[in-house]
């Protein structure tokens, strides 16, 4: 599958679309500095800026504003990968994704073999399409730190020492707060939350040993805003978020690792049979993602072993500011939308969670290490 390189994104023209125009445009210092410069040190511009002073006026704010942001985006780039750079041979890198047999995990699956680096794939389900010989499928319960532990070691043992983590396995029940059963919140905690420190626990050590590596979590815009029926999914993403925070202060301040990157991503809505039913209200400021929109999005952002914070679409930007307003904008806003989660009937892969777990205690009390259970892919 190749990397989308139209004027357009996958999901047509949306406010993101305009937003990129204005930002390669009427926010871009590049073009705008010549502007200026030509408006006070030619004839013809100094004319033009005598004639139309208010044009010229915003001319100058505009730059100033774009400045200003550029500076900003380069201090953010630079503290968030410490002022340190570091270098990947991606012939030789090696880069695991959980829930990668299908959805956005499997479209990045496709993107990384497609570069010829070399992927792990850990997941219940069978790969949902045919991988070539870069690609290496490991069934594995990551819920389960016994499990995840013995695979673990298989995974160092056929392939190598993964030095690229991408913690990218969701699930959601898409049940009320008194709906949801104990092991339903659980099992949304379990995958959602839980499942990155043991991932890590097992992951992170030779990153920190040898100064070089990548854990990127795949969080959710959920995280930011909550709405009825995914108050278990919503507060699991805010965990997850705040996870990607503490390792990233972690790296630096406890493991001296500054050359370990992370990266959050804060997806919206994306089509996925995990979503299905899911009910979208703002098609234009907030249209549904693609799955190989955001997977691209997380590969290239990979591929320059580079931190950052992805946020898709761009305006969800402004979800972040939530928390901010006023009471009377934001609760408003969260029951409003009971309407999403209304018709949801999004992929169950375990359809008796109670069984799920009984199964699982039973496997791992007598066994030791669990039977395979589940990753959904997002």
């Amino acid at each position: 599958m190749p990397f989308h390189n139209g004027w357009l994104p996958r999901e047509g023209f949306k406010a993101d679309t305009v937003l990129k125009i204005l930002q390669n445009t009427a926010l871009n210092p590049k073009l705008l500095l010549p502007l200026v410069l030509l408006a006070r040190f030619t004839k013809q511009g100094q004319d033009w800026a005598i004639l139309h002073p208010t044009a010229y006026a915003r001319l100058n704010k505009l730059l100033v504003f774009g400045l200003l942001r550029a500076a900003s985006n380069y201090l953010s780039r630079r503290v968030l990968n410490n002022g340190v750079k570091d270098t990947y041979d991606w012939s030789r890198e090696i880069v695991l994704i959980t829930g990668g047999a299908g959805g956005i995990g499997g479209e990045m699956v496709k993107l990384f073999a497609e570069k010829g680096v070399k992927v792990v794939v850990l997941d219940i389900q069978p790969l949902s399409f045919p991988a070539g010989p870069n690609v290496h499928y490991f069934k594995c319960d990551i819920t389960s730190p016994k499990t995840l532990a013995q695979v673990a070691r298989e995974v160092r043992l056929a392939v190598g020492e993964p030095t690229v983590l991408i913690n990218n396995a969701g699930v959601v029940v898409g049940k009320s707060i008194l709906d949801a059963s104990e092991r339903d919140v659980r099992f949304t905690f379990d995958v959602n939350t839980f499942a990155h420190f043991w991932t890590v626990k097992e992951f992170l050590p030779s990153m920190v040993e040898k100064n070089h590596g990548m854990v990127v979590t795949v969080a959710s815009m959920a995280a930011w805003v909550t709405v009825p029926n995914m108050v278990d999914y919503a507060a699991s993403k805010a965990a997850a978020h705040a996870f990607h925070e503490g390792l990233t202060a972690e790296l630096t301040t406890r493991y001296n690792a500054p050359r370990v990157r992370t990266v959050l991503v804060n997806q919206g809505y994306t089509t996925t049979p995990l979503f299905e039913g899911y009910y979208n209200d703002s098609p234009f400021l907030m249209p549904a993602l693609n799955p190989a929109t955001v997977a691209e999005a997380v590969v290239r952002q990979v591929l320059k072993g580079e931190s950052a914070h992805l946020v898709l679409p761009a305006f969800g930007n402004t979800m972040s500011w939530l928390s901010g307003m006023p009471h009377w904008y934001q609760t408003r806003l969260r029951s409003k939308n009971v309407t999403i989660m209304q018709n949801f009937r999004g992929r169950k892969v375990v359809k008796d969670v109670d069984q799920f777990y009984e199964e699982k205690e039973k496997a791992e009390g007598t066994a030791g290490v669990g039977a395979s259970t589940v990753l959904v892919e997002k």
